[in-house]
């Protein structure tokens, strides 16, 4: 019999060995007893701020060098997604930017300078601002951020987020996937995540399968997670994300990780953190609803206005397939803010967001259906 309140590594290292059908079994009846028939997502539009990065993945196609046109979003353009993301009902807005990119490329600061912004947390918090204004709830992934900018972005986002990725050090080793990134380096994501902790920041992380790491480095990553989780209480959400190789990257010949392979990751998440908020998304493979027999609760930011910058040749669902894929496998899909309903408390939102929240969301805490 399995005790989910004493499981250990070495525990997990026998169980990823089952066989599927049997861990899937295991898994989903975690899910179903802890989280219940519910599946969400949320409705979002991603907007891009900008695709510079003092960073350089080995697998990464969102970064992009300056030209005329990826500099910088104007908030016009903003304003514009916006709209188009309130004619859809679209609740969140993912913020997305680079590492940092003002410390790479003049143009970038000398544009936040002339338009009275001292750094792109600046200008990412005045776009948050506006968005609010607009009746949408930000959510910025603007990767590693300290105290004092997430304090400064927790006034106007209801939540913040950051991918783990691996704790591996491994992959920073020349040859690596992270050889030239040096904010993917473990210890400063989970300064980050601790420090948002500490904040009582409601947060995202996950990990991204297949850039290189081996089984008990994902298993390691878990553990990290679930370990900070149990220090905090502020993790929302664990994203289990396989990597999609890209034709124009280093690692374009790297093997994809199968979908069997990924099923088993999600399921060893579930079996390692019971009552936590598991995420895939369902645009990386074909088969996605499989992802729901393996144990996840949620199908993460689902936009039906803009397309997946990161893997911009992957199309989103239709939500209404999601909602029909949902249901027949027994489930009901619901949506919800880009924080998740067990977060929703004033001492974990600011005084401005936990407001606004309150007039949009129901009893359950889920967007109110109409």
């Amino acid at each position: 019999m399995l005790n989910l309140n004493s499981i250990e590594r070495e525990d997990v290292y026998k169980l990823i060995s089952k066989d599927l059908h049997e861990l899937l079994n295991i898994s989903k009846s975690i899910r179903d007893a802890q989280k219940g028939n519910i599946i969400s997502y949320s409705r979002k539009i991603f907007i891009p701020l900008t695709y510079l990065c003092r960073d350089t993945c080995s697998y990464c196609t969102y970064k992009k060098e300056p030209d005329d046109s990826c500099i910088i979003l104007q908030p016009k353009e903003v304003l514009s997604l916006v709209e188009m993301g309130k004619k859809y009902k679209c609740t969140e807005a993912l913020l997305v930017t680079g590492e940092r990119p003002e410390q790479r490329y003049q143009l970038i600061k000398d544009w936040l300078n002339t338009h009275g912004f001292n750094s792109m947390v600046e200008y990412i918090s005045y776009i948050s601002e506006m968005i609010l204004d607009q009746g949408l709830f930000p959510h910025t992934n603007a990767g590693i951020l300290n105290s004092r900018e997430m304090s400064i972005l927790r006034e106007s986002n209801p939540s913040l987020g950051l991918m783990l990725e691996n704790v591996s050090e491994r992959l920073m080793n020349h040859g690596m996937a992270h050889e030239y990134a040096p904010s993917k380096h473990p210890k400063a994501r989970i300064k980050m995540i601790e420090d948002a902790g500490r904040l009582r920041i409601p947060f995202t992380t996950g990990l991204l399968i297949g850039i290189g790491e081996n089984i008990y480095e994902v298993i390691d990553s878990l553990f990290t997670i679930r370990e900070i989780d149990e220090k905090y209480n502020h993790i929302q959400e664990v994203i289990i994300q396989n990597f999609v190789p890209k034709s124009n990257t280093p690692m374009k010949d790297a093997k994809a990780p199968s979908l069997e392979y990924m099923l088993r990751i999600v399921a060893i998440a579930r079996i390692i953190m019971p009552s936590m908020n598991i995420q895939a998304p369902p645009n990386l493979v074909s088969d996605y609803a499989r992802y729901i027999d393996a144990g996840i609760n949620d199908w993460g930011g689902i936009s039906p206005v803009t397309i997946d910058h990161v893997n911009p040749e992957m199309p989103w669902p239709d939500i209404n397939e999601l909602r029909y894929i949902t249901k027949d496998k027994g489930y009901r899909l619901r949506a919800r803010l880009p924080v998740y309903p067990k977060f929703i408390k004033n001492d974990m939102l600011s005084e401005r967001v936990f407001k606004y929240i309150n007039t949009i969301i129901d009893e359950d805490g889920y967007v109110k259906e109409t």
